[in-house]
């Protein structure tokens, strides 16, 4: 006996029966009620230590957390944090392990409250690789090495315990919620019972107008099915979703990426907005537009992984890449300029050598320098008497009970499947479709010998079509959901229990529309058993095959990593079940080495429940003495006699179970693994550490000697730099 949400349960497990008479069922019957267990008892979120590298400062964690606790009543006051980098090295190795590539080699900066810092540099330049390693969201793989050294607030750390936000170039979210049900939502589940309803109200406002989204507000969010907000508006509200839990840093990767100028624009003019209300914030950007560049602070530009310039922007890199002989043409964008000249031009031969030499002169230029950018003590900077730990009010916090988090996560559910006309009308399309074809090929079925193997044709393409429609709907949409989940999942939103519940139970009504659709049209036109309660059966036993197979969807979507692979991955696992789905193969003539399939097979289940409930108690005409009389001996010529319809109910649910449990457990697995920031090796350590201990300033621009590498021209002859072939 378990408690299970304040009551017992477990009584009468025993009395289920087996898959096949052994110990198959049993045993998957055990391990599906053993993690319902753990799905429903399983704790909240846990709140994150505080120990470490914050106990020794725990008087000015106090107090910091005292001066910036309206944060956490959703004043928006943000915590300023600023960060430093040094030494970072990526390396990927190959398969083999022979060859190993750099993404990123020694490079070092900082990021300050207050200031938009934007990474800049050529496609492949290691761009969105910094900006995840920053943000600790770069992918684990045992071929990368990654290693350096993180500073928050002076505190050497590897972790990755701050708030912070991190938009990605993928805008994705629920399509049939509204702007302002996903805001609202997304503070319910970050804030918790932090705010009353009408301050959750004032909040969502708050940042809907923040944001520039109030003409859109009450729009749905769309996707590629539905037209709904426009890209800018999309990127906007991936701002908005991020800025809930007011972090103090933000992330965000080529947030220009598919905008035309204008929403481009908008969206950086947000972004300098929110580092001008003490958010630090830092970007990945290819290319943009001159009054874009006009509105980072400072900025950071890598070539081939390497570290090419990192300090103030605007008028400040121009000037000393003019001290080496390049020149930016008067009238021509800055960040176009810079773009160019870290650029590999690969047009001829001569022009690869040459570019990639001026490259490397300018890595080396910048390295010889002799100092690292930023290394003012934090300290002085941030106008602190002494080292600052980090403000427990800046750090990820515990959200929601278990409970609160299934309603929300139920509530949004239920509003995404019905509200998808779209893809609803098609399935009620199909499901009337299928039934009116099979139903006018197996018009009014009589009871003569031949209409018993119609019967049973009848019966196998209907347990087919609907297992087929239930996957092949659930297998185009959950990976996609997925990659939502996943991020709401690692910024601890919520944990999987609730979200899996919320699913199911949300789509019970629309997933059972369609089967029942299915079968009140096919039932009478085929003209099977004449019984009210055998229609009831014959419904119920579809509906539950559906509500399996798109278990089965889920899990084939939580095993692959794309649509496109679970599409092709999830019928096939079908066939198998089709081929051993009792009617194509006999379940006495099947391999040995193959006997568990059919135990698992939901075809095979449910064309099972549709034969006895259709043949028993059913008379055919017969003329012979060999000719089969009755329904009994139908079934038990094709071996599917011995079990009641009940049984083939309980077959089909721990089926079901088994293919949740088994979605659960991917899930879990699979949750995304990120790339563990190691120490540099010790003598650049030591080399960190001295140069903290007796920091210096960054020489002015004019007494930055150019490097002998680059080969500048006589200042007589400098001329603006200018692309060859342009």
């Amino acid at each position: 006996m378990v408690n299970f949400g304040g009551k017992k349960v477990g009584a009468g497990m025993g009395k289920l029966v087996t898959f096949g008479g052994n110990g198959v069922g049993q045993l998957l019957t055990a391990v599906a009620v053993a993690l319902l267990v753990r799905l429903f008892s399983g704790p909240g979120p846990a709140l994150l230590p505080e120990t470490g590298d914050y106990d020794d400062d725990a008087e000015v964690e106090k107090s910091a957390g005292e001066d910036a606790g309206t944060e956490v009543s959703g004043s928006g006051e943000v915590v300023p944090v600023t960060i430093r980098w040094s030494n970072i090295t990526c390396s990927l190795s190959d398969k083999s392990g022979k060859t190993v590539r750099f993404l990123l080699q020694n490079v070092c900066g900082e990021a300050k409250p207050g200031r938009l810092l934007a990474i800049m540099g050529p496609s492949g330049s290691g761009k969105t690789t910094l900006l995840n390693v920053l943000a600790g969201q770069l992918g684990a793989s045992p071929r990368l090495h990654l290693s350096g050294l993180l500073e928050i607030n002076g505190r050497k750390s590897a972790k990755r315990d701050l708030k912070f936000a991190y938009v990605r170039q993928e805008d994705l979210f629920f399509s049939q919620l509204t702007v302002r049900e996903t805001l609202s939502l997304a503070v319910e589940l970050q804030l918790s019972d932090r705010l009353s309803m009408e301050e959750r109200d004032e909040y969502v406002d708050n940042i809907i107008y923040r944001l520039g989204l109030v003409n859109c507000a009450d729009s749905n969010v769309g996707d590629a099915k539905v037209r709904g907000i426009s890209g800018g508006e999309k990127k906007r509200l991936s701002l908005a979703c991020e800025l809930i839990a007011s972090p103090s840093v933000i992330f965000a990767d080529e947030p220009t990426t598919g905008l035309d100028a204008f929403q481009a624009e908008k969206v950086m003019e947000t972004l300098w907005q929110l580092s001008e209300d003490g958010h630090t914030v830092i970007c990945s950007i290819h290319q943009p537009r001159g009054s874009v560049y006009m509105k980072f602070d400072d900025i950071l530009l890598l070539a081939e992984g390497s570290l090419v310039y990192a300090g103030p922007a605007k008028e400040e890199p121009l000037t000393y890449f003019s001290k080496f002989g390049y020149l930016c043409p008067d009238h021509v964008n800055p960040a176009e300029f810079l773009a160019d000249l870290i650029s590999i031009d690969y047009s001829s031969a001569d022009s690869v050598y040459s570019s990639q030499k001026r490259i490397n002169g300018l890595v080396e230029a910048f390295q010889s320098t002799s100092f690292i950018p930023y290394a003012t003590p934090l300290i002085k900077e941030m106008g602190f008497k002494k080292r600052t730990a980090v403000s427990r009010n800046s750090l990820v916090e515990k959200k929601g009970s278990w409970w609160r988090q299934f309603w929300l996560l139920l509530r949004r559910a239920w509003m995404q499947a019905s509200r998808d006309g779209p893809t609803n009308k098609v399935r009620a399309r199909m499901s009337i479709a299928s039934a009116v074809i099979f139903g006018s090929v197996f018009w009014r079925m009589g009871r003569s010998q031949t209409s018993i193997q119609d019967r049973m044709g009848l019966l196998q393409v209907a347990a087919i079509n609907t297992a087929m429609a239930a996957l092949s709907k659930t297998v185009g949409v959950f990976p996609k959901e997925r990659a939502i989940v996943d991020r709401e999942r690692v910024k601890g939103s919520y944990v999987l229990g609730p979200y899996l519940l919320s699913k199911l139970l949300a789509e019970i009504p629309i997933g059972a529309a369609f089967p029942l659709l299915f079968g009140t049209i096919l039932y009478p036109m085929a003209r099977l058993h004449p019984a009210l309660s055998r229609f009831g059966r014959f419904c119920g036993i579809v509906t539950v095959e559906s509500f399996a197979a798109s278990a089965m969807g889920l899990t084939v979507g939580a095993m692959v990593p794309t649509t496109e692979a679970a599409m092709a991955l999830g019928p096939s696992l079908m066939t198998v079940f089709i081929v051993f789905g009792g009617y194509y193969v006999n379940a006495d003539n099947t391999p040995v080495i193959f006997r568990w399939i059919p135990k698992v097979s939901l075809i095979r289940w449910a064309f099972q429940g549709l034969c006895i409930n259709e043949f028993r108690a059913l008379h055919f005409e017969h003329q012979n003495s060999f000719d089969l009389q009755t329904g009994e001996q139908v079934l038990e010529r094709h071996s599917l006699g011995g079990i009641s319809i009940n049984d083939t109910f309980v077959a089909q649910g721990r089926i079901l179970l088994f293919w949740y449990f088994t979605t659960y457990l991917l899930l879990q697995k699979n949750k995304p693994k990120y790339q563990l920031l190691e120490l540099p090796p010790p003598e650049q350590l030591q080399k960190l550490e001295q140069l903290e201990l007796n920091p210096i300033d960054p020489p002015p621009l004019d007494q930055v000697e150019p490097s002998q590498q680059l080969e500048s021209p006589p200042s007589e002859q400098l001329l603006p730099f200018i692309l060859e072939g342009l």
